[in-house]
């Protein structure tokens, strides 16, 4: 989502020293501009040397915090206010903010070690703000017909359900898509279709490659409002508990990373779900080498089957030997247990041979992983430990083997609060649900 707001100023007072600033009277004069008012300095003289009205667009605002956004806002406020003093004071007739978050909502933090909300009302300088909606699955069509129509180069149809698919709309990543498939992957060779399978691409090498729009994305995963709203998704929660508040929750929602009703949301879009995983399970998926790791999922193999229940003894005996140093550099303690079970999984079983997809199953109470070799599905569901899990994680795990056609599954439960010894957490039973088999794992 993309914040757009118009600027206008009422009248400020700098001070001697150009740090701090006080709010004037309509009837102050402004003072001697200092040295440093460089984004006061830069608009009047190009608003001077024009002979039309400037209107100007500041984009990526929100890299400004504290001290330099209030700088900043002060000399928009300035400027404006005085456009109309002389021929020498013009200044741009309408300015825009760009950037992820509404910026009334910007925190700043005061001289007394406080945060303050509501910057921009603080100095009154907002006359409209608006979100840039998505783009529609229309428009993406016609977005990349202009590509079409200036170069030869065809989309097929379902290659632009593709690009719907993975960006929802979100109008970086449209471009990103088409970007990807026709200078990356195709090398500007228009004499190409571009297909399905091509945008497919192009979606899983933004994955992986993490461009500067993603990657300012994820530095969001770091803040607490985030992390607050973030964590219970990720631990697959029906909804975010009520002790997160409605702000926060909106907070990130204007952001961009999740979308949906209050209360029960979702990532905004498939990629930015995948990128989200991988980001958190990194750091642990590092910390396993990967050729010996990938030179052991033979092991794994018996016959024409994976043996998934010998692979998660395994996961259970590196639990025991590797919790104490295990953390995780973003903060999300409750859901580490799930990040290091996906890391693990991943690195050893993800390869041309073996498939390994996982789901942070939203609004569905449960994070699922599913592992597919020779044509048989092996589907896990994770599990923190709480009050009356177990009946309710059967269910959930027996409905999810009956969507995969699968007649086995694995249940793992970390138990990471009680005082039992490892040999009492590391356990496992298996059970009889309504006609499936189902191991119970616990660690």
């Amino acid at each position: 989502m993309t914040w757009v707001a118009v600027a206008i100023n009422k009248a400020l007072r700098m001070s001697s020293n150009n740090n701090l600033v006080s709010l004037a009277s309509p009837d102050d004069r402004p003072p001697n501009l200092s040295p440093s008012m460089t984004v006061f300095k830069s608009l009047n003289r190009l608003s001077v040397n024009l002979d039309k009205d400037l209107v100007v667009f500041f984009d990526e605002v929100d890299c400004l915090i504290d001290a330099p956004l209030i700088t900043f806002l002060r000399q928009i406020r300035l400027g404006y206010n005085n456009r109309f003093d002389s021929p020498a004071s013009k200044f741009p007739r309408s300015i825009a903010f760009v950037a992820p978050r509404d910026i009334r909502d910007y925190e700043v933090k005061t001289g007394d070690g406080q945060y303050s909300s509501g910057v921009a009302s603080m100095f009154n300088i907002i006359k409209e703000a608006f979100a840039l909606p998505n783009f529609t699955p229309d428009e993406i069509a016609h977005l990349y017909h202009q590509h079409t129509e200036a170069s030869g180069q065809a989309f097929e149809a379902l290659a632009v359900e593709r690009a719907w698919y993975w960006s929802e709309g979100q109008p970086w990543l449209v471009n990103a898509l088409a970007y990807e498939s026709v200078v990356n992957i195709l090398k500007n060779d228009y004499s190409q279709l571009i297909t399905s399978d091509i945008m497919n691409q192009a979606a899983e090498n933004l994955i992986q490659r993490r461009d500067n729009h993603l990657d300012s994305i994820l530095k969001r995963l770091k803040e607490p409002r985030v992390r607050a709203v973030m964590e219970p998704i990720i631990l697959g929660a029906r909804r975010a508990p009520i002790k997160v508040p409605l702000d926060d929750q909106r907070y990130v929602v204007d952001l961009g990373l999740l979308k949906g009703d209050y209360g029960n949301l979702r990532p905004a879009n498939p990629i930015y779900k995948e990128v989200f995983i991988k980001t958190l399970d990194y750091p642990f998926e590092a910390k396993f080498d990967k050729k010996a790791t990938m030179a052991k999922s033979n092991r794994w193999i018996d016959g024409q089957k994976l043996d998934m229940t010998s692979l998660l003894k395994a996961f259970q005996q590196f639990w025991r030997e590797n919790i104490e140093i295990l953390e995780t550099p973003y903060g999300y303690t409750q859901s580490l247990p799930l990040q290091v079970m996906n890391a693990f999984l991943q690195r050893i079983l993800n390869s041309d041979v073996i498939y390994l997809g996982r789901e942070y199953a939203l609004g569905k109470r449960r994070v699922d992983l599913y592992a597919k070799y020779m044509g048989i599905g092996y589907p896990i569901e994770l599990k923190i430990m709480g009050t009356q899990i177990l009946n309710r994680s059967l269910a959930q795990i027996n409905n999810y083997m009956d969507i995969c056609g699968a007649k086995e599954g694995w249940l793992v439960i970390f138990d990471n609060k009680s005082q039992k010894s490892w040999d009492e957490k590391l356990t496992w039973k298996t059970t009889q649900y309504e006609g499936s088999t189902i191991h119970l794992v616990g660690c």
